[in-house]
């Protein structure tokens, strides 16, 4: 499969319905997971234009940051820290309109404003980190991002 993405569409639906099948073309082709994991974070951040895209893996009780697209990143993350530790720990999504109001957010960027955190898991459904999604403007992510990338996600095998 050749390595270029085409988004259509206008509404952000339509351009995760554009995307998933590529992803998955992609990722199908692949049995590495970091390799997957980086060109999955390729695709979204240059796909959507989003500010940062990337995953944080759980390594001796931390988040220890995995591949990802933008800016440099926090490097570790504590349970129940910020945005992605608060994901960790309560094992859910958390969609921030403005980060500067999350209790305890942690400022890798002050670029960023706001950000979606899903878990992502292994094949025995345990939390084993989680994609994190920044944008810089305000309440960039809705449901729709959840459905999408959830199911993104979804096709990563680890």
């Amino acid at each position: 499969m050749a390595e270029d993405f085409e988004i259509i569409g206008n509404t952000k639906e339509e351009k995760y319905q554009s995307i998933l099948p590529q992803i998955k073309a992609l990722i199908d082709g692949e049995s590495d997971t970091i390799a997957n994991m980086a060109n999955l974070c390729a695709a979204l951040k240059f796909g959507f234009n989003f500010f940062w895209v990337g995953f944080y893996l759980i390594k001796d009780n931390q988040l220890v940051l995995a591949p990802f697209q933008g800016p440099v990143a926090c490097t570790r993350i504590n349970f129940g820290k910020g945005v992605c530790g608060t994901a960790w720990q309560k094992n859910e999504v958390i969609i921030v309109d403005d980060v500067d109001a999350f209790p305890g957010h942690i400022a890798c960027s002050s670029l960023s404003k706001s950000e979606i955190v899903l878990p992502i898991y292994n094949l025995q459904k345990e939390i084993i980190g989680v994609l994190d999604v920044d944008s810089e403007y305000y309440s960039t992510f809705d449901e729709t991002d959840k459905l999408y990338l959830e199911r993104i996600l979804e096709l990563l095998k680890f």
